[in-house]
């Protein structure tokens, strides 16, 4: 009896872990192409809630720029809702420089390379979901 109790408790723990270590070997490739110049770098935001988006992000990095492409990858992603963001601190300030009324002068993008009409873009648009998959998103801007 305490043999089977033992081999239970062992498939138990054995399947709670590969489900958990499924779960968070997702991960996120950003490819961004058509940059204007290799200027600068580009910070890219990944967020999990539509309040945080385009706020401060859930992680977040910068890369170089290299033939007018970058590519950012984020590891270690659970299963959900996310979006992304990016902008090309061309002039790098550490900031993306707007104009009159805030519009900006660098060039930023989102996952599904979702666009505002007279603001930001939504949430709604720029969102996809992970599911036990790693997942690519190409930014174009």
């Amino acid at each position: 009896m305490q043999h089977l109790i033992k081999i239970i408790c062992f498939f138990i723990l054995s399947t709670s872990f590969a489900i958990a270590q499924e779960i968070t070997e997702n991960s996120v490739t950003v490819i961004i192409s058509n940059l204007e110049s290799n200027e600068g770098k580009v910070y890219v935001g990944l967020y999990n809630t539509e309040d945080s988006f385009l706020g401060k992000g859930y992680k977040s990095t910068h890369t170089k720029i290299e033939n007018n492409t970058c590519k950012v990858v984020f590891e270690n992603i659970p299963n959900g809702v996310y979006a992304i963001s990016m902008y090309h601190d061309e002039n790098d300030n550490n900031k993306m420089d707007t104009g009159l009324f805030g519009i900006p002068k660098e060039d930023y993008g989102c996952s599904n390379n979702a666009k505002g009409f007279m603001g930001p873009p939504k949430w709604e648009d720029a969102k996809f979901e992970i599911n036990n998959e790693s997942i690519t998103q190409h930014i174009k801007l």
